[in-house]
């Protein structure tokens, strides 16, 4: 059967086993067919990650595709119907881990470069690429580390299209125009060890901290905006005790994390919690990571572009939105640019016989095009 050349670049990339912080020669591959157009590529390898940038043309305004060749592991290969990194089509759906997050992306942006600058060889301002093999992983030497290259260098990004599959019924039907901030903790609180028949020697932990941790549990952090909903706090693991059931813990471990909007900022999320701790009279230690500010693109022409090349390729109109979990994205926006997300369906993502429709992935290409077409053909 013939394929399209974005179902092929697609398969050719998903064959490779590029589990996190791996590349397999993905980015290569992709270098290859970008200086092949014009671009100039620069690997960067950042402690055990590699990354590249590449980019086409010399001035005026920098739209750039950003995106991720690693994938997570596939857990056990004898529970997938096909072997995750032996791609194929069946029943019109692409199967293989990535085929949804993210390298059909890949395929696609890299396709629809290929057929915009062939009829806009001399398109006004310059195209692109950021891509990293750490996204799935710790995230510490990927993108961010990659934005401060571009800073060093003086590059500034105006719009960035990012390729996390988006979409939630049809390619296109979403797209995230932000993300909520993340801000996790663990929480120690300490007491003092002892025997359970003998309570009035010790000093229970979990029974001090239950109070405070249901006050945290019921509080109402904001209200949310037109873009974000209400800040969320929840509890994802608890431990205390030896085992046994007849001592009374000296600590607990709490962890938790925030979801926040741009309604709030980590440092007053992190006041609001200790006085709530302290109200309590715990002796307490909090050790806090904040892994991605809130960041919103609400309009201007990146999103009337995303929403024009939607609305051309398949007559629907798409959905902005802010849910779900962090992104690349997140070292972007900061930097001040236009950040958009915008990818193939997401029901299989992370799962076993992830699987993406083979026709979106064309659809998907003709979507970035056409973004290229509004905001950089002459």
């Amino acid at each position: 059967m013939s394929l399209s050349p974005t179902l092929d670049l697609a398969i050719d990339l998903i064959q490779r086993p590029s589990v996190t912080p791996e590349d397999e020669g993905c980015q290569a591959l992709m270098m290859a067919r970008l200086a092949a157009i014009g671009f100039h590529c620069e690997p960067l390898r950042f402690g055990e990650v590699d990354n590249f940038w590449a980019v086409r043309g010399d001035e005026g305004p920098l739209l750039c595709f950003a995106g991720h060749t690693d994938v997570v592991p596939t857990g056990p290969e004898s529970d997938w119907q096909t072997p995750p990194f032996e791609p194929e089509i069946s029943d019109g759906m692409l199967r293989g881990r990535g085929a949804a997050d993210m390298k059909g992306s890949l395929a696609a942006m890299v396709t629809a470069c290929e057929r915009f600058v062939s009829e806009h060889p001399d398109h006004r301002g310059r195209i692109a690429f950021l891509i990293t093999s750490d996204e799935e992983g710790p995230a510490k030497n990927g993108t961010v580390k990659v934005v401060e290259w571009l800073e060093s260098q003086g590059e500034k990004i105006d719009w960035c299209v990012v390729g996390e599959p988006s979409s939630t019924d049809a390619v296109g039907d979403v797209i995230k125009n932000g993300r909520r901030g993340s801000l996790g903790a663990v929480l120690k609180v300490r007491g003092i060890q002892g025997h359970v028949a003998y309570p009035h020697l010790a000093k229970n932990p979990i029974h001090l901290a239950a109070p405070a941790l249901a006050e945290l549990a019921a509080e109402q952090w904001d209200e949310g905006n037109d873009f974000f909903p209400a800040t969320s706090f929840q509890i994802s693991n608890i431990n205390g005790g030896t085992g046994a059931t007849n001592v009374i813990p000296g600590e607990l471990e709490v962890v938790f994390n925030f979801r926040f909007s741009t309604e709030l900022t980590a440092d007053i999320l992190q006041q609001r919690t200790e006085a709530i701790l302290d109200k309590h009279g715990l002796d307490y230690a909090l050790e806090w990571n904040l892994s991605g500010q809130p960041f919103l693109t609400s309009e201007g022409p990146l999103v009337e572009a995303a929403q024009n090349a939607i609305r051309r390729v398949t007559g629907r109109d798409t959905v902005l939105s802010t849910a779900g979990g962090t992104s690349d994205g997140r070292f972007i926006a900061p930097t001040g640019a236009q950040v958009v997300e915008l990818g193939p369906v997401n029901a299989t993502i992370h799962k076993v016989d992830e699987c993406v429709n083979a026709e979106d992935l064309n659809q998907l290409s003709a979507m970035y095009q056409a973004m290229m077409d509004d905001l950089l053909a002459r």
